[in-house]
């Protein structure tokens, strides 16, 4: 299915809207002068050259500096994100994140939407629609272009989460984000870590933070430079009681980041990550269960603890004639192991006795990789890029039955459950070239082959399954295309349009799910995903920024269990979705135009909408066709605004509303009576309010309160139930620099 025409005539009209405002500032175009003719002995004439230049009273550095304050750079390093819609969240321009609020974390991140669960243990991305946001599968997460999912292909889910104290900015990467990086569909969230930079003289600093259930919030950090050398090393821990019992979670970091630059044309790193995050689970709830208490807890038993250490070094360097090559090679250790037994389906109503069993699970995860790339420079502004990834996980998960609810994560002498080898195996090779023509046109052509392979052998399965034990492996090799057009115009604005392709690799699960009797021998393919997008933005006035897109996504080969009797099942790709709509940001400092600004003062409002109209198309489920998919509410929006002072303080307030939208694709409710819950996850919207006042040049005072007006509200549903989220919450605290 085609996407519709529209695209063109809604972007003439965008430009149409902001076109007033920039022709209201413009002066006149200035042109060349014919250069003067030169004769020689012979008197011979030559052709009249006439050289046209940019308008004198415009600056155009400077409009491309504006804008990346917004986004990022049209060629970052040896990747190209020209003709890509891209946002950045630059984090030093906003108060302090204390205790990974994900939400105030990604209140400036159009689209993304933040499926909140109190415990951190679990984060929870979509975007657009595409899938469930369950642990992210659907959104590829990094860390310094280094994937952060559990194992990128064979289970790409989202367990560990840096500290936002040490996150310099946020990236967010449509359209083309996997021909940049690979699966998944779109998009691609990365977390740049905080560098210092060469020459920074040795200090350190503590920040000490106490808030509402408990919460008690440090982060440490020590950095300079010694000759060629620079360093960084940072520490945090954070706990929580939580709001409800066995809610309690504890949160451990620690950052080690040494470079050595021998001159400016190269340096080599050496980046080590570890994170170890326990906390209890207090299990989901029925809706009747949220009304009448939200602080029940079904689950005092059960608990979650995810370990996950990761060792990465890399190498840049820049030759002549405009080469640039970047390395990074990466190894990672990851555990999750979980204590889990049935909770009482309503124990507020009527005491209930305890579960007689409970399930301790362990994965482990040990993963590598290799990111190599080159970029050439060439021409006036052109560049070509290429390169190849290569990644390995190696991937038991093991479980026992124990009748000790209480059971210690390392015991092993409960009766075996579940016993699975898994192996995943992924590369790729990828090229990109942007091309500068005349008119201030610029095209980038992109492609990219991809090839997957995961592996299942199972030795133990769980005792009500009737199904013969799984030993499969299944090879997927992807081809990506993609192409993006954009042209400069005006003052400081650009348009840019975008079709590519993406995809969802085929998991372990798909083959070799463990708690179901899928039928070996009948793998799915991955999922797919067109996206087209076409959009407008710019700066063009000083303190303004926008951009607006309307982007359509068809989304393909959606896995769906087909029944082939009563008790086994098959994977099949018949499930089609179509995921439309409009987003649009806009961001306007008002005191950039004034003598404010010059003194460092700013007021800075921003203000974005994502508008989807998504919808099943194709699907081997009876009815499906034109439901909504889960996770697809018809509007997200985020807004809020920000006095910053440098050097001397910042108070933003943030809000970020949603509409109701379906937690599962059969558009259906669950349950009924005590255990029921409804078909939507209800509208909802939050505000925050932050705030960091520098003291002194060594003391800074921070404070905040979020979900300022004490709404009760969850958006968090899984077939299990709901989770509440957190209601008003306070913190306050303090920064020392030394």
């Amino acid at each position: 299915m085609q996407p519709p025409r529209p695209t063109t005539l809604a972007l003439a009209l965008s430009l149409a809207l902001i076109a007033p405002i920039v022709m209201a500032q413009q002066a006149g175009d200035i042109g060349g002068e014919p250069a003067p003719q030169q004769n020689n002995q012979s008197a011979q004439t030559l052709p009249t050259i006439t050289v046209e230049g940019k308008r004198t009273g415009y600056p155009w550095w400077k409009y491309a500096k504006a804008k990346l304050k917004y986004q990022m750079p049209e060629v970052s390093g040896a990747e190209i994100t020209v003709t890509k819609k891209t946002t950045v969240t630059h984090l030093d321009l906003q108060p302090t994140v204390v205790g990974n609020n994900l939400q105030e974390l990604f209140a400036r991140s159009p689209g993304v939407l933040v499926s909140q669960q109190p415990t951190p243990t679990q984060f929870n991305f979509s975007y657009r629609g595409l899938g469930n946001p369950q642990e992210s599968e659907y959104v590829l997460v990094m860390q310094d272009g280094i994937p952060l999912e559990s194992d990128w292909i064979g289970f790409p889910t989202l367990y560990a989460m840096p500290f936002s104290q040490s996150i310099a900015e946020i990236q967010l990467i449509r359209g083309g984000s996997s021909l940049l990086y690979g699966p998944e569909p779109a998009p691609v969230i990365n977390m740049v870590s905080k560098r210092p930079t060469p020459g920074t003289p040795l200090h350190a600093g503590t920040e000490q933070v106490i808030g509402d259930h408990g919460l008690y919030s440090t982060y440490n950090v020590l950095e300079g430079s010694a000759g060629k050398w620079t360093y960084r090393l940072d520490a945090g821990y954070v706990r929580s009681d939580g709001t409800r019992q066995n809610a309690q979670s504890q949160d451990r970091q620690a950052d080690l980041y040494v470079e050595y630059r021998p001159d400016d044309k190269q340096y080599t790193w050496l980046d080590v990550h570890a994170i170890d995050t326990d906390s209890g689970d207090p299990g989901r709830m029925s809706q009747p269960q949220w009304l009448a208490d939200p602080s029940v807890t079904p689950t005092p038993w059960n608990r979650d603890w995810v370990d996950r250490y990761q060792v990465v070094l890399g190498h840049q360097q820049e030759w002549d004639n405009g080469w640039l090559f970047i390395g990074k090679l990466w190894a990672a250790y990851q555990a999750q192991d979980s204590r889990a037994a049935n909770g009482a389906p309503a124990p507020e109503l009527a005491p209930q006795p305890p579960p007689s069993s409970t399930t301790l699970s362990n994965e482990q995860y040990r993963t590598a990789g290799v990111d190599l790339r080159v970029r050439k420079s060439w021409g006036q502004g052109n560049a070509f890029t290429a390169g190849t990834v290569l990644f390995h996980g190696n991937d038991p998960w093991r479980e026992w039955t124990d009748t000790d609810l209480y059971v210690d994560r390392y015991d092993r002498s409960g009766v075996p459950r579940l016993r699975q080898k898994r192996q995943s195996d992924y590369s790729a090779v990828f090229a990109e070239n942007v091309f500068r023509l005349p008119y201030e046109i610029h095209i980038v052509p992109s492609i990219r082959l991809e090839k997957e392979r995961v592996a299942v052998d199972e030795t133990v399965k769980p005792p009500f399954l009737s199904r013969p034990l799984i030993d499969t492996s299944v090879s997927r090799t992807v081809p990506l295309f993609g192409l993006g057009i954009g042209n400069d115009f005006g003052a400081g604005n650009e348009t840019y349009f975008n079709v590519s392709k993406g995809w969802r690799p085929v998991r372990y699960l798909d083959i070799g799910s463990p708690f179901a009797n899928v039928v070996p021998g009948n793998a799915p393919n991955p999922q797919t995903a067109i996206s087209w997008e076409a959009g407008v933005h710019g700066v063009p006035l000083t303190g303004l920024y926008y951009d607006v897109s309307l982007f359509w996504i068809n989304f393909r080969n959606r896995i769906e269990a087909q029944h082939i009797n009563a008790t086994d099942v098959i994977e099949v790709n018949t499930g089609d979705t179509r995921n439309r709509g409009l987003e649009g940001q806009i961001n306007y400092d008002f005191f950039a135009p004034t003598a404010l600004a010059t003194r460092g003062e700013h007021l800075e409002t921003f203000l974005s909408l994502s508008l989807l109209n998504a919808r099943f198309t194709n699907s081997i489920i009876p009815g499906q066709v034109g439901k909504i998919p889960a996770y697809a509410p018809r509007y997200l929006a985020k807004a809020g605004i920000t006095w910053r002072v440098e050097q001397r303080i910042k108070v933003s307030l943030t809000a970020v509303s949603s509409a109701a939208q379906y937690w599962q694709d059969s558009d259906a409710p669950l349950g009924s009576g005590v255990t029921f819950i409804p078909a939507k996850i209800p509208a909802y919207t939050v505000t925050d309010i932050a705030a960091d006042w520098q003291v002194t040049p060594w003391l800074k005072l921070l404070g905040g309160i979020s979900n300022l007006a004490n709404r009760r509200y969850y958006n968090r549903v899984w077939q299990t139930g709901l989770e509440p989220a957190y209601g008003r919450t306070w913190y306050t605290g303090f920064q020392l620099k030394m």
